[in-house]
């Protein structure tokens, strides 16, 4: 009897979870989790909503594949060098309606909501690179620097975690705002918190002890 993976057990339930959420669709998007020196990571080709723990493979550090009977996604490289840069236990890609949207439009989603501290604050947008490509996961790496999410012109979002059920509610938490900012901006000119009110919030939800609501950074 095979003895079940609960790193991939959790790759495969974060994968169905985004795509009953409409935050992927078909086989767009892609997870990680890391354990160790361990990458559990979904497939090429999978279709995200359907994902069963024996879809999900494993690679190591480099990015070799360990286990699994499929090679890994496309953006393996946004992922490995994500984990490795900013010491994430996780990652999140999706392609999600309203992030995407305003990723055609915004160079910035400015921060107007508190609760995006624990995005890092406002959300930079990533220049547009083919997919699956160095030059993509470079820029993407670069806009996520001090941050926990970025959105990637033209493509979609990235959010990173300590583990992954934080990964997954800050990919829930961007898609809110993005849907946020949408709404108002079709009434008027969003205000957006400045740099003392995200200081005085990240100061309340320490006292509060809301560690959860606290970017990597913060």
């Amino acid at each position: 009897m095979t003895v079940p993976d609960p790193l991939r057990e959790q790759v495969a339930a974060a994968s169905r979870e985004l795509a009953a959420a409409g935050l992927v669709r078909g086989t767009s998007g892609n997870v990680s989790a890391r354990d160790g020196d361990r990458i559990a990571i979904t497939p090429t080709g999978g279709v995200l909503g359907e994902l069963t723990p024996a879809d999900v493979v494993v690679v190591d550090g480099n990015g070799e594949l360990r286990e699994g009977e499929r090679g890994p996604t496309s953006e393996l490289a946004l992922h490995v060098g994500a984990l490795e840069r900013f010491g994430a236990g996780a990652v999140v890609h999706t392609h999600p309606p309203f992030g995407t949207a305003l990723s055609l439009v915004l160079d910035e989603l400015p921060c107007v909501h508190y609760e995006m501290v624990a995005l890092g604050g406002p959300v930079r947008v990533a220049p547009y690179r083919t997919f699956g490509t160095p030059e993509l996961a470079a820029v993407v790496h670069d806009a996520l620097e001090g941050r926990s999410a970025a959105l990637m012109a033209n493509h979609g979002a990235i959010t990173l975690g300590d583990d992954l059920a934080q990964a997954v509610e800050r990919a829930h938490l961007l898609e809110w705002a993005c849907g946020l900012y949408w709404r108002a901006a079709a009434v008027g000119e969003p205000r957006a918190l400045d740099a003392d009110e995200l200081h005085a919030a990240r100061a309340q939800f320490r006292a509060k002890n809301y560690r959860s609501m606290l970017d990597m950074s913060g």
